[in-house]
């Protein structure tokens, strides 16, 4: 990051800011929000080239994933969803799908966040017998409400995307949509102040 010079706020706690200093604190805050798609958009480069042992890089099963979903007729929402569900690779090992479910959540409906931050024990179904663990892990949510849809992203578009002869959409195709997905918060604290614009 760099010092644009702008106006500061001037407290050195925060039992000391002021509502001066929440202005401009807050201004602030959305106008780099307003780059926020940019910042992902960098961030999905990084999984170019970055196969991990799959037939595709992880940038191309993104693509293919989002590109399965919007030619099946899935809304905006979705199909972001879907293209940024394996974004937190690089910086989640472990958990990608909670990184990828907490960037998309203020975004996105509660269903589509659950699919996204589950997607992982709902691919194991599809692999993890492999490895010689339970592939029916996704059995303990059964009877959540969003158990069958994320079934369904998983059978439909996760699992089937790997594809290398696929005719994929290039990410310029999703971009628009990232952005309008993007625009503004529909949940959580910050979908006030964005109103508030």
């Amino acid at each position: 990051m760099h010092d644009d010079g702008g106006a500061r706020a001037q407290f050195t706690a925060l039992t000391e800011g002021t509502r001066e200093d929440w202005a401009i604190i807050a201004g602030e805050m959305m106008t780099f929000g307003k780059s926020l798609p940019d910042r992902v958009m960098a961030h999905l480069m990084l999984l170019d080239g970055d196969h991990g042992g799959f037939p595709i890089d992880r940038l191309q099963h993104c693509l293919q994933t989002a590109t399965r979903a919007h030619r099946d007729g899935r809304d905006e929402g979705y199909v972001v969803m879907s293209l940024l569900h394996d974004i937190g690779d690089t910086l989640g090992t472990f958990n990608h799908p909670d990184i990828a479910a907490a960037m998309i959540k203020p975004f996105v409906s509660e269903e589509l966040r659950w699919i996204c931050e589950q997607h992982g024990v709902f691919q194991g179904y599809y692999f993890f017998h492999h490895l010689g663990w339970d592939r029916n892990l996704r059995d303990r949510l059964h009877g959540h409400p969003h158990f069958a849809a994320c079934a369904e992203f998983c059978e439909k578009y996760d699992q089937a995307a790997f594809d290398p002869a696929h005719d994929t959409a290039p990410l310029s195709f999703f971009e628009p949509m990232l952005r309008r997905v993007m625009a503004r918060p529909l949940s959580g604290i910050y979908s006030s102040l964005a109103d508030g614009e």
